[in-house]
C-alpha cells in the first residue's frame, strides 16, 4: 500500500473518532441541561453586644442567584440574624434572584431577624425576583418571600422590605385601639405618668400650635418621642372659638394646613377641627373646612360632642345633606357619650354616638383625668391609616 493511501485511511479513521466523541459529549450535555437545578443558600448570623457597654454590629447579607437555561429551577434562600445585648447597628439583607428557564421555577426566600437589644438596630430587607418561565402550565408567580422580625427588647428594631416582605409596621392592628389626647406638652416624664397610671396608648392626640392658657402645640421633638413610644399621632386644630361662616371655616383650614406642613406632617393624614360644645357652629363653617382641607394633601376631620341633642350634630347633618361627600369623607372623632376616665384595662365597650352613616374613627369616652392631664379614647383600628404613624 502506498504511503499516500495509508495517510488517507489514517485521516478518515481519526475524523470518525473525533466525530463520535463529539456526539457522545453533546448528548451528555443535553442530559445535563435538562436536569433540575437546585440552589440552596443558608446564612446564619449571631451578634451579641456587651451587657455593660454598647457595641456596634453591622450585618450585611448579599445573595445573588443567576440561572439561565435548564428545564426547572428551585431556589431556597434562608437568612437568619440573631442580635441581642447593648447594640447599635445595621442589618441589611439583599436577595437577588434572576431565573430564565424553560420549565418550572420555584423560589422560596425566608428572612428572619430576631432582635433583642437595648439600643438601636435598623433593619433593611430587600428581595427582588426576576423570573422567566416558559412552561405554560407553571403556576409559580415568582416565588414566596418571607420575612420575620423578632422581639425588640427595650430598643428599636426597624424593618422595611420590598416585594412580599412584611414588617412590624404592616402588622394588622387590633379591632379597637386605646389612646389618649392631651393639651399638655408631651415629655418623657409625662409619657411615663400615662403609662404607669393608665396604660400604653397606641394613639396620642396633640394640638397644632400654641393657644395661650389652653394648649401647648406639638413640636418635632414631641413627634419623635411619641413615635419612638410606638404611638400614632392624631392632629387637632383649635386655633378658633367660633365655628360659623364658610370663610371662617376655609381660613381655619388654611391655617391648619400651614401648621401641619411646618411639622412635616405627611400627606394623607387627617386634621380634626376642635369644635367645643360652647362654640357657635353652623353648616357653612363645616363646608368651608371640608372644601379647603379635602383640596389639600390632608384629610378633613372634626372633633366634638356628636350627640343628637347637640347643635354640632344638627349642623353636620345639614352640611352633609347639601354635599354628600362631607358625610362620606370627613372623619368624626366624637365625645358622646361621656362615661368617665378609665385605665386601658378597664376601658368600656366601643359604643360611640354620632350621625347616622358617618365616618366615625374614634370615641373620647373620658375627660380630664386627675392624674396626668389626659382624656381617654377608643379608636377603630382599621381606620388609623389616616393618623400620623412612624415612617
Amino acid at each position: 500500500m502506498r504511503n499516500g493511501q495509508q495517510l488517507t485511511i489514517i485521516a478518515v479513521v481519526f475524523f470518525l473518532f473525533i466525530s463520535t466523541f463529539a456526539i457522545i459529549s453533546y448528548n451528555k450535555l443535553e442530559k445535563t441541561v435538562g436536569k433540575l437545578i437546585p440552589v440552596e443558600e443558608v446564612v446564619n448570623n449571631n451578634g451579641n453586644g456587651s451587657t455593660n457597654d454598647s457595641s456596634d454590629q453591622t450585618i450585611s447579607n448579599n445573595i445573588d442567584n443567576n440561572i439561565n437555561g435548564g428545564s426547572n429551577a428551585t431556589i431556597d434562600n434562608n437568612v437568619e440574624n440573631n442580635i441581642e445585648g447593648n447594640v447599635n447597628g445595621n442589618v441589611g439583607n439583599d436577595i437577588q434572584n434572576d431565573v430564565n428557564v424553560d420549565g418550572e421555577a420555584s423560589l422560596d426566600n425566608n428572612v428572619s431577624n430576631n432582635i433583642s437589644v437595648q439600643v438601636d438596630v435598623n433593619v433593611s430587607n430587600n428581595v427582588n425576583n426576576n423570573v422567566v418561565s416558559r412552561d405554560s402550565g407553571n403556576d409559580n408567580d415568582g416565588g414566596d418571600n418571607g420575612n420575620g422580625n423578632g422581639d425588640n427588647g427595650d430598643g428599636n428594631g426597624n424593618g422595611n422590605g420590598n416585594g412580599e416582605d412584611s414588617n412590624k409596621d404592616d402588622e394588622e392592628r387590633p379591632e379597637i385601639v386605646w389612646g389618649v389626647d392631651s393639651a399638655s406638652e408631651t415629655t418623657e416624664e409625662f409619657y411615663a405618668c400615662v403609662r404607669e397610671n393608665f396604660g400604653e396608648p397606641l394613639v396620642w392626640g396633640r394640638y397644632l400650635g400654641n393657644v395661650d392658657g389652653v394648649s401647648f402645640g406639638l413640636t418635632s421633638e414631641q413627634v419623635e418621642l411619641i413615635h419612638s413610644e410606638g404611638a400614632e399621632i392624631l392632629l387637632i386644630h383649635n386655633q378658633f372659638n367660633d365655628a360659623t361662616g364658610y370663610d371662617n371655616g376655609a381660613q381655619q383650614a388654611e391655617l391648619a394646613i400651614e401648621l401641619a406642613q411646618e411639622l412635616d406632617a405627611p400627606e394623607g393624614v387627617a386634621i380634626f377641627a376642635n369644635i367645643e360644645p360652647f362654640f357657635n357652629v353652623d353648616a357653612d363653617f363645616i363646608t368651608g373646612w371640608y372644601d379647603v382641607i379635602s383640596d389639600s394633601e390632608y384629610i378633613p376631620g372634626i372633633y366634638g360632642i356628636f350627640d343628637p341633642e347637640r347643635e354640632l350634630y344638627v349642623q353636620f347633618n345639614a352640611a352633609a345633606d347639601e354635599n354628600g361627600d362631607i358625610r362620606e369623607n370627613t372623619y368624626l372623632w366624637t365625645a358622646a357619650p361621656n362615661v368617665g376616665i378609665t385605665t386601658e384595662a378597664e376601658a368600656p365597650d366601643y359604643e360611640p354616638i354620632g350621625p347616622e352613616d358617618a365616618l366615625i374613627i374614634g370615641w373620647q369616652y373620658g375627660l380630664d383625668a386627675e392624674t396626668c392631664n389626659i382624656d381617654t379614647n377608643l379608636f377603630e383600628g382599621e381606620k388609623l391609616d389616616v393618623l400620623w404613624g412612624r415612617d
